[in-house]
């Protein structure tokens, strides 16, 4: 099999052709005078690597409104809601929802998923329907799976065991919520508690980490401390951390510095936490969002992720990363001309980096031939006008193309563009 794609714009701004052979890029050139049983003529469209979704729950995407809906629009009550609903779900139901939400993912360019699987509670449906799509699609999209004990895992006998049971099963991640615990002590007790487990299981971390607007929860510092310890720098992501957006300066600016030492990744998830932070607040209200334009400012790899999709959280989404890292612009005012392009790189190649996958990622001779075609020349105009995918390629194959939609206005066409 082989593939040649035509008059690549790349990030940099160079025009490129690339050749895929036997699913591996095998010469990139300004001009390939080559014959390729595909060709894509990519006429001056901006190509990235594939977009990566660090952080999803696959196992309740498509749930909103089982068995009831959240009305209050809250984290927890969304917990509650969860918690009543998941006793009921089985194995083949979690797959195929997961399923339908990879193939949404896909189509749109994300070829890599990080997934949270709910351990909490006797039911292995969860983690079990999972670990058999990760399996299932692993030729469409790597997916990792993440054993995530959304309850903590103190406060009820027996999850504390049932996290160490999903990492004999073989997830990929050991995770842990250690704010929801029922003390600050038990948090404490949690955070140090994974990261023996990863160590022990030889596993990466990703922690749900003080997903909260209360500034007194600061287990991130914790991670911090532990990462250096175990030796973990790279292998550790704290997810959401929103508590930052109520951080006072003089903390933000040292716990930077931890962050960096410790080669922690952050993952911001710009949907659920642009409508669950700072609902109790009266005007002003809170952002809820962690710093992300200082934490990029100062070393620290951020990445993004979709976290939920149409389930008790969040009664919308459609599992596109391009829209994802738009909303993460306008509330971290990421704003600027070059600050544009690197919130399109926190929705690929600091995501590959979050994932530990870099090695295997990548516009580059030799790595696989995974690449998207936006239907628009700039990271600008991708984060502007959210444009079709035009083709999506995984391992020299175009595995999904999209036509774009024409508008006309009193039949002549509207292109969206501004005039020269």
């Amino acid at each position: 099999m082989s593939l040649v794609v035509r008059n690549a714009r790349l990030l940099d701004g160079r025009l490129v052709d690339l050749l895929a052979e036997d699913g591996r890029w095998t010469r990139i050139d300004e001009s390939i005078a080559a014959d390729a049983a595909r060709e894509v003529e990519a006429d001056g469209r901006l190509v990235t690597p594939p977009l990566v979704d660090c952080h999803l729950h696959l196992d309740a995407s498509l749930t909103a409104g089982k068995p009831r809906w959240n009305e209050s629009g809250t984290l927890i009550e969304g917990i509650h809601v969860w918690g009543e609903l998941k006793p009921s779900l089985t194995e083949q139901d979690v797959f195929e929802r997961a399923r339908e939400i990879v193939r949404w993912s896909v189509a749109q360019g994300t070829l890599f998923i990080r997934a949270h699987a709910d351990v909490s509670g006797e039911n292995e449906a969860m983690v079990r329907g999972l670990l058999r799509l990760r399996d299932e699609v692993a030729d469409l999209c790597t997916v990792q799976v993440t054993a995530f004990p959304q309850d903590g895992i103190f406060a009820r006998d027996g999850d504390e065991e049932r996290l160490e049971n999903a990492l004999r099963l073989g997830v990929d991640c050991v995770g842990g919520i250690p704010h929801y615990e029922p003390t600050a002590e038990l948090g404490l007790k949690e955070v140090h508690r994974v990261f023996e487990l990863a160590k022990q299981y030889s596993r990466r971390i990703d922690v749900h980490c003080d997903e909260t607007d209360d500034p007194s929860s600061r287990f991130l510092e914790v991670m911090a401390d532990d990462t250096v310890k175990f030796g973990l720098g790279g292998r550790v992501t704290a997810s959401h951390c929103t508590a930052m957006g109520s951080y006072e300066p003089y903390y933000s600016s040292k716990l930077h510095g931890f962050l960096r030492r410790a080669g922690i990744n952050i993952v911001v998830n710009p949907y659920a936490n642009s409508l669950i932070q700072g609902r109790l607040d009266v005007y002003p209200k809170r952002r809820g969002f962690a710093q992300l334009k200082e934490l990029l400012a100062a070393g620290v790899n951020v990445s993004l992720g979709n976290d939920v999709i149409m389930d008790p959280w969040y009664l919308m989404g459609r599992a596109d990363m391009v829209e994802a890292a738009s909303l993460a612009l306008h509330f971290t005012y990421m704003s600027g001309l070059e600050e544009i392009p690197e919130m399109l790189r926190c929705a690929t190649e600091r995501g590959a980096r979050t994932l530990g996958v870099e090695d295997e990622y990548g516009i580059e001779e030799g790595k696989p031939a995974d690449l998207v075609v936006y239907d628009a020349p700039s990271a600008l105009e991708v984060l502007r006008l959210h444009p079709p995918r035009r083709w999506v390629i995984r391992r020299g194959r175009v595995v999904a193309e999209t036509t774009p939609a024409r508008t006309t206005l009193l039949g002549e066409p509207v292109t969206f563009a501004p005039p020269l």
